[in-house]
């Protein structure tokens, strides 16, 4: 008798797979920890962990929003001034990184920059460039927003019991010679783009898994106990910097951001991983849930992940919303990184 003679159905891709329809694939993940509605949850992360949020406040879980839009704003105002989308009004954050500089500043381990952009009079701010379409009046009224969405993370952080983080890109912009990290290139979504003053970044795995150890670590430190819920975005890279083809970039970066979510996992008990990208990536899903351009994840295919998700936690899948939690173009997540395909010929 040999090791596989005793596997499950599970560990064969024939049985596993092959013999499934797609919409019977089961037994993807199980959960390491406990997931209620009753647990505070925050998100962070790419643009697809906008999704999380939703689908988590839509099933009345208890979705830590700690930079609520003020009562009176209508929806196409919270959607252009990115709130709602994360559990602080910090914009994307793409890389792991990005997310370390973050807690750095949320948990007054690293002051924040005094940097600053400034256009036809008005000011943005290098570290959430997309976050007031037009720009702050003033430096001062920049800084107050942006020291607000700090506190406002660190609140999320210290008063959740899970936090999930969604990793979207390994390739970033920093000032030169310098740890200091930019969600955009310079020049693109705002600000002036100037060869010495800023440098590419190719992130290696090590890059990656080093920014999501030390940012495991500071999150632990500010919130003992706290569990993190990692996954990886299935949206393909709008562009790349790195020489390559976009295609072959993003593979690169995929399977860096993948590896560095399994290692996680492999190193910290507090640590689990969702498969959303296997979910919308693998090819027993035939490609069914992207988009015509072949990047961006539909409706429905966000809807199959959230209910993957939320019947391996137990949730009653019955009582779930019906049909996808996103059906109009403008419900689509906030995504600075697609500014880029603007530059493209």
């Amino acid at each position: 008798m040999n090791p596989y003679e005793s596997l499950p159905p599970s560990a064969f891709w024939r049985s596993a797979v092959a013999e499934k329809h797609m919409f019977d694939i089961g037994g993807l993940w199980q959960p390491r920890f406990e997931i209620n509605p009753q647990k505070c949850i925050a998100t962070f992360g790419s643009c697809f962990a906008q999704h999380f949020g939703k689908a988590l406040l839509a099933r009345n879980y208890r979705w830590q929003n700690m930079e609520a839009a003020p009562d009176a704003a209508s929806a196409e105002t919270r959607a252009r001034f990115s709130y709602d989308q994360f559990s602080a009004r910090t914009g994307n954050i793409y890389t792991t990184s990005l997310l370390r500089q973050w807690l750095r500043w949320a948990s007054d381990d690293l002051p924040q920059p005094g940097e600053f952009w400034a256009r036809d009079g008005r000011i943005f701010d290098p570290f959430r460039p997309m976050i007031e379409p037009n720009g702050f009046e003033s430096l001062d009224e920049m800084r107050a927003s942006r020291t607000k969405a700090i506190a406002a993370m660190g609140r999320a952080v210290r008063e959740s019991e899970i936090v999930v983080f969604t990793l979207g890109l390994a390739e970033s912009w920093h000032r030169a010679g310098g740890d200091v990290e930019y969600p955009l290139c310079p020049g693109t979504a705002a600000g002036t783009f100037d060869a010495n003053a800023y440098e590419f970044r190719d992130q290696s795995f090590e890059d990656v898994w080093n920014g999501l150890r030390r940012s495991i670590s500071i999150m632990r430190k500010m919130r003992p106990g706290l569990k993190v819920l990692l996954t990886v975005s299935p949206v393909a890279l709008t562009a790349t910097n790195s020489g390559s083809h976009v295609m072959l970039a993003t593979s690169t970066a995929k399977a860096n951001l993948r590896a560095a979510a399994d290692m996680a996992k492999r190193k910290f008990e507090w640590v689990d991983y969702f498969p959303s990208y296997e979910i919308i990536t693998q090819p027993a899903f035939r490609g069914v849930f992207y988009a015509p351009n072949m990047r961006s994840v539909t409706a429905a295919g966000v809807d199959f992940v959230m209910r993957q998700f939320f019947a391996a936690i137990g949730a009653d899948v019955a009582a779930q919303p019906q049909g996808p939690l996103s059906i109009a173009p403008t419900d689509d997540p906030a995504c600075e990184e697609e500014i880029l395909a603007t530059f493209g010929r």
